[in-house]
């Protein structure tokens, strides 16, 4: 009688794609700190655009000084890392434009930061971007959306409990 309320308790325990392209498992990451989840479990994406989005509605708790990585926090307390591409920290923020800072209330897909692809094509850097769970609070992480064609801030990319 009240199944409506299971469909939409288990929707607000997805984190979404934080940007358009294709998902793929952590230990794909050609990146051993990311691949053997140093930081984290986890999940990958392999980007289409330039711009990244919010992934769950909550709070931005870091912006790097170079841009490339964004931290949030969801109303479970579930914090999490989006960090783009590999070895991006050495770009010092060239490349990239960020919309929010810490502190402030974002929902799904709302636009974080834009990155200029192109740029680190010439610069032959891997714009791969990680979505890592530094601190899942309790929650159990349980499904992985991997091997798919995936929409920022519309595609669910890991379910948690």
């Amino acid at each position: 009688m009240f199944g409506f309320l299971k469909g939409k308790s288990k929707k607000e325990k997805v984190f979404y794609s934080m940007v358009t392209g294709k998902s793929i498992d952590l230990s794909e990451v050609d990146d051993e700190m990311f691949a053997g989840r140093v930081l984290g479990d986890g999940i990958a994406v392999w980007p289409e655009e330039d711009v990244f989005s919010a992934p769950c509605t909550g709070t931005v708790t870091t912006v790097t000084d170079t841009k490339h990585a964004i931290g949030l926090e969801n109303g479970d307390g579930v914090q999490v890392l989006i960090h783009i591409g590999l070895d991006t920290v050495k770009l010092d923020g060239k490349g990239f434009e960020t919309y929010v800072e810490p502190g402030q209330k974002v929902k799904a897909g709302d636009p974080l930061v834009k990155v200029d692809r192109q740029m680190l094509r010439e610069e032959k850097i891997p714009d791969v971007s990680m979505l890592v769970f530094i601190e899942p609070n309790g929650h159990k992480l349980t499904k992985f959306y991997t091997g798919q064609t995936v929409e920022a801030g519309t595609s669910p990319l890991v379910e948690y409990e």
